[in-house]
C-alpha cells in the first residue's frame, strides 16, 4: 500500500487536470446509468400499448445518451493520458536522477541489466496505474454506487438477491492480492536476470565469436528466459483460477434476479420493463467489478515494479555531500596529501593501509606495483568514488570531504587503460570533456591530442558516429578521444591509468606525445604497467598489498635491491 500511496502522490503537480479528468469519469457514469431506465420506459410503454410517438422520443433522448457519454469518454482519455505520460517522465527522471547520484559501489555490485530492467521496464508497469488503474477503480466505484442506489430504489428484496455474491468476490480478491504480490516479485526479479544476461552476451559478442561459444550463451539465455516464463505461468495459472471463478460468482447474480424477479413479475409486484432493467442494470454492475479484478491483477504486478523503483530512489550513496561542502572560487593548485589513509572494499580485507603521501603541485608521480597492489583504489579515493575508512586526503590544504564534488571531480582528467566512448559522434564524445565548448575549441582539443589527422579521415569527420563503446574506432583512437576530452576540461590534476599499454609502436608514440602536451604544468598521478613508460615521472612510488613500501626516482630505485628494482627486472627478461 506504500508504494501506491508513493506512486499516486506522483499526480500532485497535475491535481487540476486530475479533478477534471475525475469529473469526466463521473460524468460518463452517470450518463452509463441512463440508457437501462431509458429501455425499462420503452418496454413497458410497449407492454401497455401506449403511444409511439413519446416512445420515439425516448429512443432520440436515449441516442443523445450515448453520445454524449462517448463524448465525455472521449476527453477523459485524452486528458488523461497527458497526466499519465507526465507523471511516467516524472518518474522515469526522478528514477534516472537517483542513479546518477548513487555511488560507484552501487554499480559495482548490480548488473547494467538488471539496473535497465528497472529504469525501463518497472517504469512502464507502474505507468499502467495510470493508464488503467486510476481511472478504473474511480469509473467502477462510482458505477457500483449508482447501479446500486437505483437497484434498491427499484426493488430492495431484489436488490438483496443480486448482491448475495459480494461477500465471496471479495474475498477472493483478497486471498489473490496475497499470493499474486509475492510471485510478482519473483517475476521482476526473474526479468531483471534475464535482461542482465541479454545485455551482457550483446556486450560480449566478440568474445562468443571468438571462443565459438553461441550455443552455450543460447542456452544460458534460455535458462533464464524459461525461468521468467516460468514465473510468470505461475502468475497467471492464479489469474485461471480467480477470473473465471469470479466471473463465475458474478454470473450468479443474473440468475438469482431471474429466479426472483419472474415471480415478482407474476404477482405484478414489478413490471417486465423494471425486469428488463433491473438485468441491464446487473450487468452494469459486474462489469465494474470485473473491471477492478483486472486492476487489481495489474496492480500487483505495478506494486512489484514500484518496490523495485523506490528501492533505487530511497537508496542513500555511500559517498556523501557534506550539508555545508565548500565551492572554491579558482580551481587547485595541484597539492595531494594523503595522511594514515586506510580502505577495505571488504571487511577485513584492508585494500589500504597506512598510506602517508605528499604530492606537490605540478609533481609527476608514477604508481608501480603488482596487480591488486592497490594503485587504482589510491585514485578512486582520491576522486572521492569511494570514502576512506580512516585517515584524510586533502588537496591544496582542503580535506576533500568538505569539498563540493561536483567541484572536486572538476579537478582531476582521468584517461583509463579502456577510455568509454558514448554511442554518438566522434565530437560529442569530446565535447564531454566541457558540454559548453565550441567546435572550434573541440578541434583544438583534438590537435593537441594528435586525433584531428585521423578524425578528418573518418566518413564523416569530426560527426562521424563511433557506436557503441567507440567499436567503429581502433584502440589508439579511443585513447586519444579520450585525451582531447580531458584537454577540453583542462583539470589542474592528470590521472593516467597506462593509456599506451595496448596499442602499436607509431600509435603509442603519437598518445605519449599528446599526453606530454597534457601534464605540462598539471599534477600527473600515472598507473604504470609497463615500467618501460616511466620516463618523465619526478617520482615512483611503489605499492605492494595496499602499502607504500618505497618512493624516489628510478635512478635512483634501480640501483638498490628494491622491490621497484626486482619489478624492473622481471619485465626486462619477460
Amino acid at each position: 500500500m506504500n508504494s501506491l500511496l508513493r506512486v499516486l502522490s506522483y499526480l500532485k503537480p497535475y491535481r487540476g487536470k486530475v479533478f477534471l479528468t475525475l469529473f469526466l469519469a463521473i460524468s460518463t457514469t452517470l450518463l452509463d446509468l441512463v440508457p437501462p431506465w431509458l429501455t425499462k420506459v420503452i418496454v413497458d410503454n410497449l407492454v401497455e400499448s401506449q403511444e409511439l410517438t413519446l416512445i420515439y422520443w425516448v429512443i432520440a433522448g436515449l441516442a443523445l445518451v450515448y453520445f454524449a457519454r462517448n463524448f465525455t469518454n472521449h476527453k477523459r482519455i485524452i486528458i488523461n493520458n497527458k497526466v499519465e505520460q507526465n507523471v511516467v517522465f516524472d518518474l522515469r527522471s526522478e528514477v534516472y536522477r537517483s542513479l546518477q547520484k548513487l555511488s560507484l559501489n552501487y554499480f559495482e555490485n548490480r548488473s547494467t541489466g538488471e539496473l535497465m530492467s528497472r529504469a525501463n521496464d518497472d517504469v512502464n508497469y507502474v505507468e499502467r496505474i495510470f493508464i488503467d488503474g486510476v481511472e478504473q477503480v474511480v469509473t467502477a466505484t462510482l458505477t457500483l454506487i449508482g447501479i446500486s442506489v437505483i437497484l434498491f430504489y427499484m426493488h430492495w428484496k431484489l436488490a438483496l438477491a443480486a448482491l448475495l455474491p459480494i461477500p465471496f468476490l471479495i474475498y477472493g480478491a483478497w486471498i489473490y492480492t496475497e499470493k499474486a504480490h509475492s510471485q510478482y516479485h519473483v517475476v521482476r526479479k526473474r526479468a531483471a536476470a534475464m535482461n542482465s544476461k541479454l545485455q551482457d552476451s550483446i556486450s560480449g559478442i566478440r568474445e562468443t565469436l571468438s571462443f565459438n561459444r553461441q550455443i552455450h550463451e543460447v542456452k544460458q539465455f534460455e535458462s533464464r528466459s524459461r525461468d521468467y516464463c516460468d514465473g510468470t505461468l505461475e502468475v497467471m495459472r492464479l489469474w485461471a483460477i480467480y477470473s473465471p471463478t469470479m466471473m463465475f460468482l458474478g454470473s450468479l447474480g443474473t440468475v438469482l434476479i431471474l429466479l426472483f424477479g419472474a415471480g415478482l413479475v407474476q404477482t405484478n409486484e414489478i413490471t417486465v420493463g423494471s425486469l428488463v432493467a433491473f438485468v441491464g442494470y446487473l450487468a452494469l454492475f459486474y462489469t465494474p467489478i470485473n473491471q477492478l479484478h483486472s486492476v487489481n491483477h495489474m496492480l500487483q504486478h505495478a506494486l512489484a515494479s514500484g518496490d523495485r523503483l523506490f528501492e533505487i530512489i530511497d537508496t542513500v550513496p555511500d559517498v556523501k555531500e557534506s550539508p555545508d561542502a565548500i565551492l572554491p572560487s579558482t580551481n587547485v593548485r595541484g597539492e595531494i596529501q594523503f595522511e594514515q589513509v586506510n580502505f577495505s572494499y571488504i571487511e577485513g580485507k584492508p585494500a589500504i593501509k597506512g598510506i602517508d603521501l605528499n604530492i606537490g603541485a605540478g609533481e609527476k608521480i608514477a604508481l608501480v606495483g603488482h596487480t591488486g597492489s592497490g594503485k587504482s583504489t589510491i585514485v578512486k579515493l582520491l576522486m572521492r568514488f569511494y570514502d576512506v575508512d580512516s585517515g584524510r586526503i586533502s588537496l591544496d590544504g582542503h580535506p576533500i570531504k568538505d569539498l563540493k564534488l561536483s567541484y572536486l571531480r572538476e579537478q582531476i582528467g582521468l584517461v583509463s587503460q579502456d577510455p568509454f566512448l558514448f554511442n554518438g559522434t566522434v565530437s560529442e564524445n569530446i565535447m564531454y570533456g566541457n558540454i559548453e565548448a565550441s567546435r572550434e575549441q573541440i578541434i583544438e582539443a583534438a590537435i593537441a591530442s594528435h586525433a584531428d589527422p585521423f578524425i578528418r579521415d573518418l566518413p564523416n569527420g569530426y560527426d562521424t558516429q563511433v557506436g557503441e563503446r567507440g567499436v567503429k574506432l581502433s584502440g589508439g583512437e579511443k585513447h586519444r578521444i579520450a585525451i582531447a576530452r580531458t584537454f577540453l576540461k583542462n583539470p589542474p590534476i592528470i590521472v593516467l591509468d597506462e593509456a599506451t599499454s595496448s596499442v602499436d609502436t607509431k600509435t603509442e608514440h603519437h598518445i605519449k606525445e599528446a599526453l606530454n602536451r597534457l601534464m605540462a604544468g598539471r599534477t600527473t598521478l600515472s598507473i604504470a604497467h609497463r615500467l618501460s613508460t616511466l620516463e618523465g615521472a619526478d617520482r615512483i612510488l611503489v605499492m605492494r598489498e595496499g602499502e607504500l613500501v618505497e618512493t624516489g626516482s628510478h635512478e635512483t630505485l634501480i640501483g638498490v635491491d628494491s622491490e621497484y628494482a626486482n619489478l624492473f627486472q622481471h619485465q626486462v627478461h619477460l
